[in-house]
């Protein structure tokens, strides 16, 4: 089984990141556009399963992401199965429409501006994810990707790295959790 071990920080600026991510020697890649569609469940309710789908699109590629429920009181420790749908806007429209016609209905939508960057540490190869969230704000996300016999170790990496960063203050919750969330004025997306 494959386990995404995930850490996500609120930042004021991630300019300020971005610049100790290159300090450790890391490649920065370009600015790209994602765009998660978030399904419901016909017979069950994914927010309180804790589980996700979407279909991701990035340029012309397309994907479909299940994420399982997180097994983990301090990192977003959760199983993740992607798999590739055909890439364009027909093949989003295909992989929707098999989604919707198998009961799933669309909920809402994460649009995210991402650099990402790998950063060598402690033998591994940590994932960093510089995001700029329509409606959300600025985050920074470390991620590894570990079987279950990895997934102490993974954690330990990415708590070390994002301390090294400067980072703390760490949110459990995803995007669209947070999009969803009730807002001070009572009205939620949801």
């Amino acid at each position: 089984m494959r386990y995404e071990v995930e850490l996500k920080f609120p930042v004021p600026d991630v300019a300020v990141v971005e610049k100790r991510v290159a300090e450790l020697g890391a490649t920065i890649a370009d600015r790209r556009l994602e765009v998660d569609l978030y399904f419901a469940h016909p017979a069950k309710d994914f927010a309180q399963t804790d589980e996700a789908l979407r279909i991701r699109t990035i340029g012309e590629a397309n994907y479909v992401t299940y994420k399982g429920p997180k097994i983990d009181q301090t990192t977003k420790t959760r199983e993740e199965i992607e798999l590739p749908l055909p890439g364009g806007p027909q093949g989003y429209a295909e992989g929707r429409r098999l989604l919707e016609a198998l009961g799933f209905r669309p909920v809402a939508e994460v649009r995210k501006h991402r650099r990402k960057a790998k950063i060598a540490w402690q033998g591994r190869n940590v994932e960093a994810s510089l995001d700029e969230v329509d409606s959300l704000g600025a985050f920074v996300e470390l991620e590894l990707i570990a079987s279950a016999d990895e997934l102490e170790p993974a954690k330990e990496t990415i708590l070390q790295l994002a301390a090294s960063l400067g980072l703390s203050g760490s949110q459990k919750r995803s995007y669209l959790e947070m999009l969803l969330a009730p807002s001070p004025s009572g009205r939620g997306l949801g």
